[in-house]
């Protein structure tokens, strides 16, 4: 994994993925973008992974666009929707992949940046995190990067008109009483409170974990009751036939912790 703008610490099953550009507040350019898109990516056959965290490194989660890195090529739509669209597959991939993904939001996490925090799984908010649909304060739309999608969903529709016609920034309190984040905890102690879910995420069974993500992913836009228990009953059915589920009854049972073969 030779990437340029992002780190990759593995910790057994747990990927610490770190955007490492703080000179720039780890704003998106196009090596960030394209580190991010090949390593999600490739996240998606990964089974040794099973849970990603994702941080910014120095004094930001991330910035949002990089401004300052201007494509001098022609400009036309088809070249426009090309950029566009890598930039939006980050997310996609995001959501996509089986493994959970945990951010710890520190600093401003802006645009992109909060695009990213938003289609995470879960994210921890450090007390300096400052967050905004930025977009619209550059003379954009602030529907972009999947914010229009995600962010009503976490915080109502509301709280999330507020934030985007305004782009007024949510600081870390506040992001904690409308549901953006699981909770606050200092800046230097986001990695210590990653540790809890992680351990409690680790302790089910891989297939279980993966097909969770997947199956809260549809029952968000599911049509009907019907079509979530149709996804649920699958996700049953799958996974009664695994020899983790018995093992998981066995532990269960004799009061110790699983020992999960992902078989």
């Amino acid at each position: 994994m030779g990437y340029e703008t992002i780190s990759v610490r593995k910790d057994g099953p747990v990927d610490w993925v770190t955007l490492n550009r703080p000179d720039s507040l780890n704003a998106l350019n196009k090596r960030l973008v394209d580190d991010l898109l090949d390593y999600f990516g490739a996240l998606y056959w990964d089974k040794s992974v099973r849970v990603v965290v994702m941080r910014g490194a120095g004094r930001a989660y991330c910035a949002g666009l990089d401004l300052k890195e201007r494509d001098n090529g022609p400009r036309s739509p088809q070249a426009g929707m090309t950029s566009q669209r890598r930039i939006s597959e980050i997310v996609m991939r995001m959501r996509r992949c089986p493994q959970p993904i945990i951010s710890l939001v520190h600093g401003p996490a802006c645009g992109g940046g909060f695009a990213l925090a938003l289609a995470s799984d879960v994210r921890i908010a450090g007390a300096s995190a400052r967050m905004n649909a930025a977009f619209i304060r550059i003379g954009l739309s602030a529907c972009d990067i999947g914010v229009s999608y995600f962010l009503p969903r976490l915080v109502g529709v509301s709280v999330a008109s507020e934030l985007m016609l305004t782009g007024r920034f949510i600081n870390a309190e506040r992001a904690l009483r409308v549901g953006l984040v699981s909770e606050v905890v200092a800046d230097d102690q986001m990695e210590v409170a990653a540790k809890t879910y992680l351990d409690e995420m680790l302790t089910t069974s891989p297939m279980g974990l993966r097909l969770t993500k997947e199956c809260l992913n549809m029952s968000v836009d599911a049509g009907s009751l019907e079509a979530a228990v149709a996804m649920e009953d699958r996700n049953q059915i799958l996974c009664a036939q695994t020899q983790d589920f018995g093992e998981g009854v066995r532990a269960f049972l004799e009061k110790r912790a699983p020992a999960y073969e992902d078989r």
